[in-house]
């Protein structure tokens, strides 16, 4: 199994709150191409460059994609053509079995393949959901963040909470029927209260998938210089604790499986608020996200265009981030990127910071002798204290261990 990822860097404008590497797409005077058409065209031929390469890089056991993941930046903001481009390639490199019907103008896959791109609901006009009938795009990722647009303002979001559930409507309207939203929490005086109306909000759109954060202050960000100024206040420990534990049950008593410290995906089996533990009783979301639960849980990748990561067979590498400076190396046929081995102890450590992100956590028989007897010695005071759990031979975090998890898997790792 693999996943492809594909970075698109281009969005209309920037978010106060974003650490990703994105930009502004242009056409100089002087150009033939415009900086979209070049780097969709740099997206393609990497990934012709990189056919032989992943082979040796993710070894011999790696079947065919398992899951394809178009983010940003905001991929909504290609055009038509430029997606067509981009599937049409990855058709060719990875044979995925692309079908096209001109009859009904929908394109299909020859075995089941999830297909994700983010977007932006503003991007998702009547026009644009009409398009993705010709794509094969089966799920769609779209940053809702809030519902009011006062705070939308705030984030310097282009979109109108009303435009959230309009672009669900014209989703559905072409037969979407994987729809995740991103929410986000702990604005500058955002009260419990308006918390709850914007968890209420999105519930009542009944997407398949939610995935929600607090809002984070990253250094170099326009919203991090605002804390430094003083001009904002980041929200104190209880309050965010009251959040998430909100967040928590009203999603559980909703039917939602919590199956990752953020990320929540609807059950097909209707819960109650008793036996919302999905995993104690062996129920899992048919909609879980698929491609972020193959970087939990070692599923190797591959990742294409400016700033994206690849990983596998006990290597990592990540490509410059720089969109021009990126093109122009494709262009001259050579990958920039750089690499690097990951060796036992950084696996471990990885391994770490991310199976025990998960509901089922880390399989301690998947681990060597060495590597299970230093982990089982670590996690032992940090189970007297309530913060791990051992089930069956999986090491999971508690409810009051996700709380403090960075502290947790900061105790558990290889120094």
């Amino acid at each position: 199994m693999l996943g492809l990822y594909i970075h698109v860097p281009f969005c209309a404008s920037r978010c106060i709150y974003c650490g990703f590497y994105s930009t502004v797409p242009t056409k100089k005077q002087n150009e033939r191409l415009s900086v979209e058409e070049q780097y969709v065209n740099a997206l393609c031929h990497e990934m012709e460059l990189r056919a032989e390469k992943y082979n040796e890089m993710l070894g011999e056991n790696v079947g065919g994609l398992s899951t394809i993941y178009i983010g940003g930046g905001t991929p909504s903001q290609l055009s038509f053509q430029s997606l067509q481009k981009i599937f049409n390639t990855i058709n060719k490199v990875y044979h995925v079995g692309l079908k096209w019907d001109n009859k009904s103008n929908t394109c299909s896959t020859a075995y089941p393949i999830e297909i994700t791109m983010e977007c932006n609901p503003d991007d998702i006009t009547e026009k644009f959901a009409e398009n993705l009938r010709s794509l094969p795009i089966n799920r769609i990722s779209m940053g809702a963040q809030t519902f009011s647009n006062e705070r939308l303002h705030f984030l310097h979001r282009r979109h109108t909470a009303n435009e959230v559930e309009t672009a669900v409507k014209r989703l559905r309207s072409v037969n979407i029927k994987n729809i995740s939203v991103d929410l986000m929490f702990g604005f500058p005086n955002e009260t419990l209260e308006e918390w709850k109306d914007d968890i209420e909000r999105l519930l009542a759109l009944d997407v398949e998938h939610i995935s929600a954060y607090s809002l984070m202050y990253e250094e170099g960000t326009p919203l991090y210089r605002l804390l430094q100024a003083g001009k904002v206040k980041d929200m104190d420990d209880e309050l965010y604790r009251q959040m998430y534990d909100t967040l928590i049950e009203r999603l559980s008593e909703a039917g939602y499986e919590q199956y990752e410290i953020s990320n929540f995906a609807k059950l097909k089996v209707q819960t109650s608020k008793f036996n919302v533990q999905c995993s104690m009783f062996k129920v899992q979301s048919p909609f879980r996200s698929q491609h972020n639960s193959s970087y939990w849980h070692n599923v190797p990748y591959i990742g294409i265009g400016a700033s994206a990561h690849s990983y596998g067979n006990s290597k990592r590498s990540w490509n410059i981030a720089d969109t021009r400076a990126y093109i122009a190396a494709i262009q001259e046929d050579r990958l920039p990127s750089e690499e690097e081995v990951i060796d036992a102890d950084t696996h471990y450590n990885d391994m770490i910071m991310t199976a025990l992100r998960t509901c089922e956590g880390i399989d301690l028989s998947s681990l060597s002798s060495e590597y299970r007897t230093y982990l089982v010695r670590l996690a032992k005071p940090l189970q007297q204290q309530g913060l791990l759990i051992e089930d069956d031979g999986w090491l999971q975090l508690t409810r009051e261990g996700i709380y403090v998890s960075d502290s947790v898997m900061s105790d558990l790792m290889k120094v």
